[in-house]
């Protein structure tokens, strides 16, 4: 996102979102944290932002946020120590944004606990999509939840809203977890390759994320991790899906 591509996305404007949730954007860059508030704002949303680690760390403290939208490169504390730090002790959503492309890191960034991850420049409607997928993903389970969904154990995954149950509540999933129960959720029973996988998934992650992935994924479905049930390995060939 740059200042051009900002003010062209200001001239169509987004459906706002239908509670507006509240932002914390998080960059070293004046200019840049200054389009990316104003841009969010138009569509619907509120912004806060800060100027570093310590001063969203400051902002936190005396607020709730709904997403964080986190730059990695910056001074001091980096996005990616930050948001390691965050996660021992808050589950709030974090988009990272980074001109660092390589899939060394998305993994990275991955890893440290954030939901999403955005190379820089990138259009500012892809930016609007990622925060309403985010937000749409980790908000309160609804009253009424669509039919279709499948059952994991104590878990119920509806497709329709890539989202994840255990009993009535919401178990917070990542942008590239979501993506890949999905896959597997299209395809109960069916042993899927690690080259199956990357294909079918947005950003052709390598084979190195898909299995970085499927044992986050573990985490959260798995009674045993290390002894799946549910998301199996079959060996030589790639991953299957045994819902019940």
């Amino acid at each position: 996102m740059n200042g051009e591509s900002a003010a062209a996305g200001t001239t169509r404007r987004e459906a706002p979102p239908a509670e507006a949730a509240h932002v914390l954007v998080v960059d070293d860059d004046d200019r840049l944290r200054t389009l990316l508030g104003r841009y969010l704002r138009d569509n619907g949303y509120h912004v806060s932002s800060a100027s570093s680690a310590a001063d969203a760390r400051a902002k936190l403290d005396g607020m709730a946020f709904d997403l964080i939208v986190l730059d990695v490169m910056m001074p001091g504390e980096s996005g990616i120590d930050f948001t390691r730090g965050l996660r021992r002790s808050t589950t709030v959503p974090i988009l990272l944004l980074t001109a660092m492309g390589e899939p060394e890191d998305r993994i990275a960034g991955l890893e440290s606990g954030a939901d999403d991850y955005l190379t820089k420049p990138f259009e500012p409607r892809e930016l609007l999509l990622r925060v309403a997928t985010i937000l749409r993903r980790t908000a309160p389970p609804p009253s009424a939840l669509p039919a279709t969904c499948i059952k994991i154990g104590e878990f119920r995954y509806f497709p329709a809203r890539d989202q994840l149950l255990r009993g009535d509540e919401a178990v917070r999933l990542t942008t590239a977890e979501a993506d890949l129960l999905r896959v597997f959720a299209a395809n109960p029973g069916e042993t899927l390759s690690r080259h199956a996988l990357s294909q079918r998934l947005d950003g052709s992650p390598s084979r190195r994320a898909i299995d970085v992935q499927i044992a986050r994924l573990r985490r959260k479905i798995e009674p045993e991790p290390q002894n799946p049930r549910y998301l199996q390995t079959v060996w030589g060939r790639g991953y299957v899906l045994r819902a019940d």
